[in-house]
């Protein structure tokens, strides 16, 4: 496997949009901690989170082919194939396949819930991650108004890894929280 910066180098080259950006590296950040609380390898896990929406731009969101166009180009390029699996499971439409292992599992709901965190965010007077409060994150969850494009199946499929939401909230919250201004929040 690569260093960090080598992929912080590919993802850039393939994506553009800082939001994306953003998302990304949360998602990494999120991943890296699930892999420290399930004792799996923090920098394979992490570098999917990095990685996991390589190819939106180039292929324009297409739920038939993004992630399967991310991890063909991240089978070439060092990553183990655990996390090439995880990042093209982490769009179950693509593969037409279900989420099975707790790596597909994490990556899906790891990434998925970083919408949820920054749209709560977005709702508080400062606009901070600092301010989020995990009942908060908990109470979103239920307003299937907010956030809407944000699938709350999918976040609750920690529950499939044995993490309630609320810890999984707290978990995420706080592997965002050091980071924040680096995300813009």
């Amino acid at each position: 496997m690569n260093t960090r910066e080598y992929y912080i180098d590919l993802l850039s080259k393939h994506v553009k949009n800082p939001k994306m950006i953003a998302h990304c590296l949360a998602s990494e950040a999120v991943l890296r901690a699930l892999a420290k609380h399930f004792g799996e390898d923090e920098d394979v896990w992490g570098i999917a989170g990095l990685l996991h929406d390589i190819d939106v731009e180039w292929t324009e969101g297409d739920a038939k082919r993004h992630a399967l166009e991310g991890a063909e180009l991240l089978k070439n390029e060092g990553l183990p194939g655990e996390a090439v699996d995880a990042i093209m499971m982490h769009n179950e439409m693509a593969t037409g396949k279900d989420r099975t292992t707790c790596f597909q599992h994490a990556l899906a709901a790891g990434e998925t819930i970083t919408g949820l965190i920054f749209a709560t965010a977005l709702v508080y007077p400062d606009r901070k991650i600092g301010s989020v409060k995990p009942k908060s994150i908990v109470k979103r969850m239920k307003e299937k108004a907010f956030a809407a494009s944000v699938n709350r199946d999918t976040i609750m499929e920690c529950e499939k890894i044995g993490l309630p939401i609320n810890e999984f909230a707290v978990l995420s919250l706080d592997a965002l929280k050091p980071m924040a201004e680096e995300l813009g929040f």
